[in-house]
């Protein structure tokens, strides 16, 4: 039987050292300039040496003007790239391969960041009475959404000369791939919208044209929701057509996950009522994509323990995605390895009324975690999730300011380069 350490070789040729890859959480680290700086790094190298075979980033912004939160990173055509190749080298400290999840949130973005708040229709987020803290939307024009497709294989080629063994287009959690996606939130009539295969369009142009511009060893891979948990959204049925599509991109994996800032699946809270399962939440719907993909799958969702790692694996999908798990325990696959009976420790159970607001307190309480280890600091699972949640709210603040005036003023190369010249390349 395949082992959760065995290797897995992709369709493009390369090897992944084992099945178990770090999943994409997002850091809110960025230094000046929405660039990664010292903290980064050190969450990477020990991420690099906590035995994983594959280190997925968080995302990676692809226009600066649109942001998932003041804190995110930015790679765009004239950012310097020797930020970014320190931070390569650093999660390639301990061998683990390195893909970086490049990412657009569309209307996903909240009402008090500068910017812009694109999407392919003017349907806003609505999460009951938290819905206010979100930017109301400005449906795409086709030069929009032809700007987004070139800036989507822009930052892809940047970060293949920067270091990075991959990348990771991110068309789940409701974010601006997502949203093209979802008949729910894209109400077009034009040649993106309609039927799945104009839906799709967007993101199959993106996939086609970073395989044109990177090298073949180059990973090209898709997050991709198994369903949104909503009524009448992106539904299982689509995704199993989907990947069928992708079949034929050179795509060389696809990660299944699910959920949106409405619908929480991806932290086990679907809005439409659905049982998802304590761990490996999308485990049955991604069964259900097995028997048309051509690509590995990932798995993400809630993994904590070894045994239900490879009873992912048993199942069939090639790679066991673990998330909070890597932020509590951030070594866990080398304990795994050596056959430590450890399980990664639960967070602190959220019981807020307001269901927006608790999964606002679990993404802070997973973000609690990172910066502690970007500080060198051990993680403290404990953390309650008011304390979580103030504290992110302080950075966030100190965040936006920086974004804002770093948006607003010259951002030029040079400068730019100034900012950052204390970064150190890693050896």
């Amino acid at each position: 039987m395949t082992s959760i350490f065995s290797p897995l070789i992709l369709p493009n040729g390369s090897i992944l050292a084992n099945r178990i890859a770090k999943a994409a959480m997002e850091e809110g680290l960025a230094g000046p300039g929405q660039l990664p700086d010292k903290r980064v790094l050190t969450l990477y190298r020990r991420w690099g040496h906590g035995g994983a075979g594959l280190l997925i980033t968080g995302n990676v912004m692809v226009d600066a003007r649109a942001l998932t939160g003041p804190g995110g990173i930015v790679l765009a055509q004239d950012t310097p790239l020797r930020p970014f190749t320190a931070w390569a080298d650093a999660a390639k400290a301990g061998d683990a391969d390195v893909w970086m999840q490049i990412n657009h949130p569309g209307r996903q973005a909240n009402a008090d960041m500068p910017g812009v708040c694109l999407a392919p229709s003017a349907v806003a987020v609505d999460v009951g009475a938290q819905s206010k803290r979100f930017a109301a939307p400005t449906p795409m024009t086709e030069a929009d959404i032809e700007d987004v497709i070139g800036r989507f294989v822009t930052t892809a080629v940047r970060a293949e000369q920067a270091g990075f063994d991959g990348v990771q287009v991110h068309a789940a959690h409701g974010y601006l791939l997502s949203q093209f996606l979802s008949p729910l939130t894209n109400r077009r009539i034009d040649e993106w919208g309609g039927p799945l295969e104009n839906r799709a369009r967007a993101l199959t142009r993106i996939i086609t044209g970073i395989r044109e511009s990177v090298s073949p060893s180059f990973a090209v891979a898709v997050k991709l929701n198994s369903a949104d948990f909503q009524r009448g959204g992106f539904a299982l049925s689509d995704a199993v057509r989907l990947v069928g599509m992708l079949n034929t991109l050179g795509v060389d994996a696809v990660e299944v996950s699910g959920g949106s800032y409405e619908s929480p699946a991806m932290q086990g809270r679907p809005a439409d009522d659905r049982t998802l399962a304590r761990e490996a939440y999308f485990l049955e719907f991604a069964e259900d994509l097995l028997g048309v993909a051509k690509m590995p799958l990932i798995l993400t969702g809630g993994i904590r323990r070894r045994e239900v790692a490879q009873k992912v694996i048993d199942r069939g999908i090639a790679v066991a995605g673990l998330g909070t798990a890597l932020a509590t325990v951030p070594d866990l696959p080398l304990r795994w390895r050596d056959v430590v009976a450890v399980d990664a420790p639960e967070l602190k159970p959220i019981e807020w009324k307001d269901k927006a607001l608790g999964s606002a307190a679990r993404i802070a309480q997973v973000r609690y975690q990172l910066h502690r280890l970007a500080a060198g600091r051990e993680p403290r699972p404990g953390v309650l999730p008011g304390f979580a949640f103030a504290l992110d709210q302080l950075r966030r603040r100190r965040d936006l300011k920086e974004y804002s005036a770093w948006l607003s003023g010259p951002r030029s190369v040079e400068e730019r380069g100034a900012k950052i010249a204390t970064i150190p390349r890693v050896s």
